[in-house]
């Protein structure tokens, strides 16, 4: 079943007649797939509040479960999926990860309707957020003679905790081995944790208005890259099994391109075309957002004594009723500071840094191709070729961590026969970045530094110098990227690892018994469901 918006299906090694297993079928299309699955799962749900109440399932559930199905890229289903693959997931792992992996996307569903309550923004996908529809649904519903937030406000926030409701009852209701039990819990309780802390911190640094380039990068590492792209990683990892040295690379890569993603966001949300991005221009501005786009550009106009750059962006940021032309002058400003140019550097390190720590990994080489497809995807500016969902054709997945049964050396990259090269970091940039001297750019390059976080805060905001400024900037990011957790706690231990591997993977016959591959275990439905 495809969905409306999702990417056609791409082709197996396998050319003609239909895909001969669970895996083959999903690799060549996971958003149709993990889609197909997610409507089954919420066709049971909505039927649930049915039974409860019509207006109920009429407001809530069911454009909950719509607004689920009908929109986004499956992102973080995709990197769930591609590590479990690379990870040496087979069949006997693709009904627990395509259910665990509908989980996911009913986490975002959760995360974008609170996220969009909490800014006020109207639209979500290029169309209208979910509190906005219910706004339009009920005009000038409210609650007489009362201080609450309005009705659609407060309803909204009741759907995002029922897409968060079904999200959990998913994850019980999934048939997992016991040891990858305790692993997929662990990692599920920390991503829930870690992306209500990132939400706070956001919110947190527009009620204070704080200047931190290291709390804005902080921010994002736990409010987007740890449950955007490391945690579906990990939980990938763990669904197939794999030791704690292949998850702390996978993990360590998603937190370096998930972070990337947020900047890549952030520069969207000020200088994005609403009819590629889906959502309104300028309103992390208008909402007094600290992103690190901003607290860069504050940063270095202080360094700098650009006074005016600086009475703009304070002036600016927070005001509701920002105008066009104002929102002109905050981009003209972010541009000649030198921060949008130092933004997109810093995404091409990460996308780098990540690259680099998924190649030391053990993985199977064809769908290690997808995840570095996938890094450079999220990474990459809207509307460009890059950030297209087509990666090309899809490969069989061939059993086991490489198909040659080898270790890659560290550092190395491992490119399947006849796919495509290794997707390096984008060099695509913002339009507007062409307005940035070169100069600023070669500073912000030639400025990292091993400062700590705390130490690269204070020298933002002390130093008269530009290339120290930028140096503390750099190394904020690189110390609040280093110092996130990468390994769920219950991870097995690595302690097998042979002398020079950079990361393996426990032995498809080392699984505990009943789960061999392709075979399910006792107990288990088609569906990945516990009886």
């Amino acid at each position: 079943m495809q969905r409306p918006g999702a990417t056609a299906p791409t082709p197996t090694v396998q050319e003609h007649g239909p895909p001969s297993s669970l895996c083959e079928e999903v690799d060549a299309d996971v958003p149709a797939a993990v889609g197909a699955r997610l409507e089954v799962l919420l066709q049971d749900r909505v039927a649930d509040a049915a039974a409860l109440d019509g207006v109920f399932t009429a407001d809530v559930a069911g454009p909950l479960a719509r607004f689920t199905l009908d929109g986004g890229r499956r992102m973080r289903s995709q990197f769930l999926w591609w590590a479990m693959r690379a990870c040496g997931g087979a069949e006997a792992e693709a009904p627990a990860a395509l259910r665990t992996a509908a989980a996911l996307e009913l986490i975002q569903s959760c995360a974008l309707v609170h996220d969009d309550v909490m800014d006020g923004s109207p639209r979500r996908r290029g169309g209208p957020s979910f509190h906005a529809r219910l706004a339009a649904r009920y005009p000038g519903a409210a609650f007489p003679g009362t201080g609450a937030v309005p009705f659609a406000s407060a309803a909204a926030v009741l759907a995002g905790d029922l897409a968060l409701t079904w999200a959990d009852d998913i994850v019980a209701g999934t048939d997992f081995d016991d040891a990858v039990r305790r692993r997929v819990l662990a990692d599920w309780r920390a991503m829930r944790t870690e992306m209500v802390a990132g939400q706070y911190l956001d919110l947190h640094g527009q009620a204070t208005g704080s200047r931190s380039v290291a709390q804005a990068i902080r921010t994002a590492c736990l409010k987007t890259a740890q449950y955007t792209v490391a945690r579906p990683l990990s939980l990938g990892a763990a669904l197939a099994g794999a030791d704690a040295r292949a998850t702390r690379d996978l993990c360590a890569a998603g937190r370096y391109a998930g972070t990337a993603f947020q900047l890549r966001d952030d520069i969207e949300g000020v200088f994005g075309d609403p009819l590629v991005t889906g959502k309104p221009s300028g309103d992390d501005i208008r909402s007094g957002k600290l992103t690190y786009l901003v607290a860069v550009a504050r940063a270095r106009a202080e360094s700098r004594g650009d006074r005016a750059a600086l009475s703009v962006l304070e002036s600016s940021l927070g005001d509701v009723d920002l105008t066009e032309d104002r929102l002109r002058r905050v981009r003209e400003a972010l541009v000649g500071t030198g921060a949008l140019a130092v933004v997109e550097e810093r995404i091409g390190r990460l996308l780098a840094a990540g690259e680099r720590r998924l190649s030391a990994a053990a993985l199977s080489p064809v769908a290690a191709h997808h995840l570095r497809t996938l890094l450079a995807r999220v990474t990459a500016p809207a509307g460009s070729p890059a950030h297209a969902d087509s990666a090309g054709p899809a490969a069989a997945v061939p059993g086991g961590p490489r198909a040659s049964g080898a270790q890659a050396p560290a550092g190395s990259t491992t490119t399947a026969p006849g796919a495509p090269a290794p997707a390096a970091a984008p060099s695509a940039v913002h339009p507007a970045t062409s307005a940035v001297s070169a100069t600023s750019a070669t500073s912000a390059v030639s400025a990292v530094s091993a400062t700590s976080a705390v130490s690269a805060a204070a020298a933002v905001s002390a130093t008269s110098d530009t290339a120290a400024a930028a140096a503390a900037e750099a190394s904020a990011v690189s110390e609040a990227v280093d110092t996130t957790r990468s390994a769920p706690p219950s991870a097995p231990s690595a302690a097998s690892a042979s002398p020079g591997h950079t990361g393996h993977m426990t032995p498809r016959h080392a699984r505990p018994p009943g789960g061999a591959p392709g075979r399910r275990r006792s107990g288990t439905t088609v569906d990945g469901s516990r009886r």
